[in-house]
């Protein structure tokens, strides 16, 4: 389960509050005037997003594991 998240990032994708929030930050980024600004900007946060849901997909695997072991060693 969780190594299918991990390749396809659907658990992410379906999430509406983080399609929201995603929406918001781009809307507010369109009012930089700025073009070079506004993509470094828009690509430093994407860069940020895609360590965090690498982060996150790493731990939802440990965990998984480790549920895993301790349920077969009982």
């Amino acid at each position: 389960m969780f190594k299918k998240a991990n390749k396809n990032k659907k658990w992410k994708e379906e999430s509406k509050l983080y399609l929201k929030e995603l929406q918001t930050f781009l809307d507010q980024a369109e009012n930089i005037q700025d073009e070079i600004l506004k993509r470094n900007i828009i690509y430093q946060m994407l860069r940020c997003d895609n360590v965090l849901t690498k982060l996150a997909e790493n731990r939802f695997i440990y965990y998984y594991k480790m549920g895993y072991k301790k349920a077969k060693s009982e």
